[in-house]
């Protein structure tokens, strides 16, 4: 009985832990995205995973979001048929690891701004993982977005052995 339980807490968490894990990283904290903003010092301590998100803030009409690969990033160009994203609340998912580039194509923002970030997103697998002699306490201070559902399951794993 206490195995089938078991099994099923398991698939549970194998199918809603990457949700779980994902961080939500506002570019520019409070600043949002936006000119005169060291978007390299705001990354900083900062570790981007897989699942992940970008959250760029800014007034709906005065910015834009545009992906842009290494020498758009260096040149402040998009190429021909780049999409902006221009909802002044762009969700961008981080689903694949490596060297990502972000600039504002609005008049010379990325130039002067200078408006551009750069990140580089590491495979899910590489996400830390708590020891398993953490305590809970310890492990949430350490970061709770990311460890604190597993106190909860542990919890529930000790209800039903």
């Amino acid at each position: 009985m206490a195995s089938s339980q078991l099994y099923i807490v398991f698939a549970i968490l194998a199918i809603v832990s990457p949700a779980i894990l994902a961080t939500d990283f506002i570019v520019g904290d409070d600043k949002g995205w936006t000119i005169n903003v060291d978007y390299q010092a705001w990354t900083q301590g900062k570790i981007f995973y897989v699942g992940d998100n970008l959250v760029f803030n800014y007034p709906e009409g005065v910015h834009n979001v545009l992906r842009v690969n290494g020498t758009g990033f260096q040149g402040c160009a998009a190429p021909a048929g780049t999409v902006a994203f221009t909802s002044g609340q762009d969700v961008i998912n981080l689903a694949t690891p490596g060297k990502k580039w972000y600039i504002c194509g609005v008049s010379k923002h990325c130039e002067v701004g200078p408006q551009k970030l750069f990140i580089t997103v590491m495979p899910a697998s590489y996400a830390p993982s708590p020891s398993p002699t953490t305590s809970a306490a310890t492990t949430t201070a350490v970061d709770g977005t990311r460890f604190g559902w597993m106190i909860i399951v542990v919890g529930i794993l000790g209800m039903l052995i």
